[in-house]
Parts: C-alpha cells; sequence; structure tokens
C-alpha cells in the first residue's frame, strides 16, 4: 500500500498496479473499511481501477490535533491503522445484468473502423463483443458510465483522434482495452459500434445508475425493430 499526497486536501492511496478483479476487491474492501472509520475531517472518498482517494479538511485534522507541520503525515497514520485492521464483512457478490445492443448502422458508425483493426468481418465483431462477460471496475467520467473490462483483446481499438462534440445517448463505444455505454449526451472519442434502449442513468431511482462497481455484464445483440420497441416502452 502506498500512500502519497495530493497538494494539501487529499490522500492517494495505492492498493495495487494491475486493472483486475482481485485489486478491484482490495479497492473496494479499502472503500468500505474508511467509510465506516469516519476520520476526523474526511469529507469524501473515492474509488477508481488501483487506488481510493480521502478528500479533507485540513483545518479540521489540525483541530483535531494534527500538527500544523505535518496534517498529511498525521491523517496517514490513521489511514493505515484502519486499514491495517478491517473489519470482516462478509463477500457480496455483484449482480450480473444483461443489456440489448442494436449493433452497427446508424447506431454503431465505427464497426468497420473496429472490424478493420481487429481484421475481421463486423459481424464477427458483433458476435465476439456481444458473447464475452464483462466486469464494472468503477462508474465515472458522466453520471452512469461503468468502465468495463474484459474486451477481447482482437476487438481493442484507439480511440478517435478527433473526439465527436456530441454522442448520443445509450451509445456503446470501445475505446483502446475499454468498452462502455454512454449515459447522457457528452463529448467523445470511443469508437460506435451501436446503441442500447436501456437508460444506464435514472436520477429518480437509487441508485441511480444501472451499473455499479463489481456487477458483471453481458450483451444481447438485438434488431432496429426490437430497439424500437423497447425504445418506446422506456
Amino acid at each position: 500500500m502506498l500512500i502519497t499526497p495530493l497538494g494539501d486536501t487529499a490522500l492517494r492511496i495505492e492498493l495495487g498496479e494491475q486493472i483486475d478483479e482481485p485489486t478491484h476487491r482490495r479497492v473496494q474492501a479499502a472503500l468500505q473499511t474508511l467509510e465506516a472509520a469516519r476520520l476526523p475531517a474526511v469529507h469524501e472518498l473515492t474509488s477508481a481501477y488501483t487506488t481510493v482517494t480521502l478528500f479533507y479538511d485540513p483545518l479540521r485534522v489540525a483541530e483535531a490535533g494534527a500538527p500544523l507541520e505535518g496534517i498529511a503525515g498525521w491523517l496517514e497514520a490513521r489511514v493505515r491503522a484502519v486499514l491495517a485492521h478491517p473489519p470482516k464483512t462478509e463477500k457480496t457478490q455483484g449482480r450480473t445484468v444483461e443489456i440489448p445492443i442494436c449493433y452497427g448502422g446508424d447506431f454503431g458508425p465505427d464497426l468497420g473502423v473496429v472490424a478493420t483493426q481487429a481484421k475481421i468481418s463486423p459481424e464477427e465483431v458483433i458476435k465476439r463483443h456481444s458473447r464475452a462477460e464483462y466486469f464494472v471496475h468503477l462508474v465515472g467520467f458522466a453520471p452512469g458510465f461503468a468502465y468495463l473490462g474484459g474486451l477481447p483483446k482482437e476487438l481493442a481499438t484507439p480511440r478517435r483522434a478527433t473526439p465527436r462534440p456530441t454522442v448520443p445517448t445509450g451509445s456503446l463505444g470501445i475505446g483502446g482495452a475499454q468498452t462502455g455505454i454512454y449515459p447522457l449526451v457528452t463529448p467523445g472519442g470511443w469508437n460506435l459500434i451501436g446503441r442500447t434502449p436501456l437508460r444506464m442513468f435514472r436520477p429518480e431511482q437509487n441508485p441511480p445508475t444501472l451499473l455499479l462497481a463489481g456487477d458483471r455484464v453481458k450483451f444481447r445483440a438485438i434488431t432496429l425493430e426490437e430497439f424500437a420497441r423497447m425504445d418506446e416502452g422506456k
């Protein structure tokens, strides 16, 4: 475990170097342990692929007893003490979520780019992409945007040299070795290969995002007619 300051109001806790499920489990366990510990002056905790970042108010840390010349070190010692003896918790199994995707056509203008990169046909791209099982490492960038690991290596495609100024809601893209669905209309540089009629971000629900860190995802190819029916029923 490596802990380093980020400016004078945050600590970065590194729990691994590989983007994989064991590292994900360590990150989530550390996040939950620190949330339960309620360390003084800590007002936010966020997780990423291999890290947890802890945001704090330095004045309140000083009020809790930290020396003014060693606020970060004082807090780091308490973080290490908390994480050295995490509470025993039952392992939770993430859900498996099936997401329908209409591949290609107007919904997937970059399907041919991915096929050319992989040296296979567009139909084979769809087959291999929908056959794989994916793992949600984290949710970020935009509300409900899940970064999915598990993309078949041959489908990895560099991001577009020029990002699109607007990507439609529900667009499925490939960026490097990852795949993911744009939950809102945003700029984006990933290669678009399809679209889902499902809503990935639902602010009126709890939780507001369809996918959560730790979930597994399976994509199911659907026709344009199926997409239209499902889209109308939202």
